[in-house]
């Protein structure tokens, strides 16, 4: 039914507690409602007679239901329901639905009020279901003061463990435990203790930063672990630098790096862009090993690495990137062109550096017959190191 309404309760979780009194009134004008078992049983006292009562699974089947019911329908949840929440997951689809929205304070507000913490500048992120991405790029962006909405994997134990991991070593964490409940439990906890620890299964976390991390924008070369015996194998930061200009960053979502060797361009384009996915290929198992320790010495977590043969992945399997850079090609730079070329977003970039006069001949005839629109070519010396020439073209949007 166009304009069904809705109406989306927050609660609080004190089991035995009389709902405040717009609760009360909103449970009172209403007949069918949505929600949890245990929305249920925090309110199954003030329910009205002759009520209908509608397991809450997923939003789909409560935009269902709310075209369907014929009447307004009351959605219980927990806390703030517009923080990530189902109200805004209805809003999100189903923008005709008219929501009403009676929120309680969410459990990141709850646990910062146990604790005297002024939370106007806390960066908040989910990792409830969501991976690890938002909360590794809040981290390397240095946020002093992080809330943390968590889940079954991503547990305060677990959340310790990566920041020790990726050298995130200045933070400690406040969790707070069945926030509201009998058994609320609130803790100050260093990494290395939390990292030891079990947790109620309802929980939040807020990191606070407690010490500065040291950050760099141009990796000292010395600094990176490189292949035994051949540090010429390593991208020197100069040219480093210059192909993450060429690939046009800012505003891109997904960079593949191809050949990634070391991880050197991968770990410096996350920590110059921390919310960009990376996926960084390497058919070597010792360049894989180099790109996993190079991102946890200089906290850069999030890169998916990729192991083997390029040729031999289902691209389609991988986040699909708007930007490429080609650090090994084999041989085969055509064909490798020719299959980037097909998950390429339009509008995206490629960029190489070419050392030898057939590689440049070959990126420029191919991409041009492509229809790619070619950068001027910047061609690099490194003290006594061959000259380098960075180039780089974006693939044209397809007319509609």
């Amino acid at each position: 039914m166009p304009g069904a309404a809705v109406c989306v309760i927050g609660l609080s979780n004190r089991p035995g507690e009389a709902p405040r009194a717009e609760v009360l009134q909103a449970l009172a004008r209403h007949r069918v409602f949505c929600g949890g078992e245990r929305h249920r049983q925090l309110v199954e006292p003030w329910l009205p007679p002759g009520h209908r009562w509608e397991a809450l699974r997923h939003t789909a089947g409560l935009v269902a239901l709310a075209r369907a019911a014929g009447e307004p329908v009351a959605v219980l949840a927990s806390g703030d329901p517009l923080f990530f929440g189902i109200a805004g997951a209805v809003r999100m689809a189903a923008p005709d639905l008219r929501v009403e929205v009676l929120p309680w304070f969410n459990s990141l507000q709850l646990l910062c009020h146990r604790i005297g913490l002024a939370y106007d500048r806390m960066l908040t992120v989910s990792v409830h279901g969501r991976g690890w991405h938002d909360l590794d790029a809040a981290l390397i962006g240095d946020a002093a003061l992080i809330g943390v909405l968590t889940d079954a994997t991503h547990t305060p134990a677990a959340i310790a463990a990566r920041l020790l991991e990726y050298g995130f070593a200045g933070y400690v964490l406040h969790v707070g435990e069945a926030l509201e409940a009998p058994r609320e439990l609130v803790r100050r906890l260093t990494l290395a203790e939390a990292a030891g620890l079990e947790f109620d299964p309802l929980n939040c976390v807020v990191l606070e930063r407690t010490q500065d991390r040291p950050r760099c924008f141009g990796i000292p070369d010395a600094a990176l672990a490189c292949l035994d015996g051949r540090p010429d194998m390593l991208t020197k930061m100069p040219v480093r630098l210059t192909g993450l200009a060429q690939l046009d960053l800012p505003g891109r979502r997904c960079l593949w790096d191809i050949g990634t060797c070391t991880g050197s361009l991968a770990v410096e384009a996350r920590l110059a862009f921390p919310q960009l996915a990376v996926v960084a290929f390497e058919r070597r198992a010792e360049g894989t090993t180099l790109l996993a320790e190079n991102a946890r010495r200089f906290g850069a977590p999030g890169i998916t690495g990729v192991d083997g043969d390029f040729f031999a992945h289902d691209l389609a399997a991988l986040p699909p990137p708007d930007a490429a850079f080609i650090g090994g090609h084999g041989g085969r730079l055509e064909a490798m062109l020719a299959r980037l070329d097909a998950v390429l977003a339009s509008g995206g970039r490629v960029v190489i550096n070419a050392v030898q006069d057939s590689s440049r001949a070959t990126f420029e005839a191919v991409t041009a017959g492509l229809g790619y629109a070619s950068l001027p070519p910047l061609r690099l010396q490194v003290d006594g190191h061959n000259p380098i020439t960075v180039l780089a073209a974006t693939k044209r949007a397809v007319a509609a």
